[in-house]
């Protein structure tokens, strides 16, 4: 097999893992509605937890998390020992864009999946670290003074392409880092239109609504 083609079988490996919508599998298993017909209609942690199941928007937040950790680490254990080494990056950053871009576009699902943020955050954790965590402090901070989930998502996803060419430099990785950053922006584009507009709900005012 040819290094090429393991790349692609990485991405697609790693897309059908993606593909795994736990908003809708924990929903389904804990007798809820599918979160794509209530509240924001996306598949997601956020939304879960309007249907009042906290455990169920925990499971949400930590499985598509996971998988994309996990999807990222057994590509990176696998590389280890069957590529040379300027071929295993391409083979682990492929598998980060494709869990990812699974999760969005998600084949199980009618290709309607959530917006990124929990399993962008693992695809980073298994990638560096480092990124990872300045990535959620750069949320964190934005969400303790804004109070608004969208726009630290948004900010974070800024953030992570200029720490990744700062913490690795300019290889395959920026380039997937890039693409996730891209469509998680893309993703939350009705989420920037509500805060262009002063219409976008804080924290509180979520709950208070709920």
């Amino acid at each position: 097999m040819s290094y090429q083609l393991v790349v692609a079988v990485a991405a697609l490996a790693a897309y059908l893992v993606g593909s795994v919508s736990f908003a809708i599998v924990v929903s389904r298993c804990r007798g809820i509605a599918d979160p794509r017909t209530y509240g924001s209609g996306n598949p997601g942690a956020t939304n879960v937890l309007r249907s009042g199941d906290r455990v169920a928007a925990a499971l949400t937040l930590f499985g598509d998390a996971a998988k994309g950790f996990f999807a990222v680490m057994v590509v990176r254990w696998i590389a280890a020992d069957q590529l040379p080494l300027e071929w295993r990056s391409a083979a682990v950053s492929a598998a980060a864009f494709g869990v990812f871009f699974g999760h969005l576009f998600p084949l199980y699902h009618r290709f309607q999946g959530g917006k990124g943020v929990a399993t962008a955050f693992g695809v980073l954790l298994a990638l560096d670290t480092r990124i990872a965590a300045l990535v959620a402090l750069t949320w964190l901070i934005v969400a303790g003074v804004s109070r608004t989930s969208s726009l630290a998502a948004l900010s974070a996803a800024v953030a992570a392409p200029p720490l990744t060419l700062w913490l690795d430099g300019l290889g395959v990785m920026f380039w997937s880092v890039l693409g996730i950053s891209v469509l998680l922006v893309f993703r939350h584009r009705q989420n920037i239109r509500l805060l262009l507009q002063g219409q976008e709900k804080s924290f509180s005012k979520r709950d208070a609504d709920q």
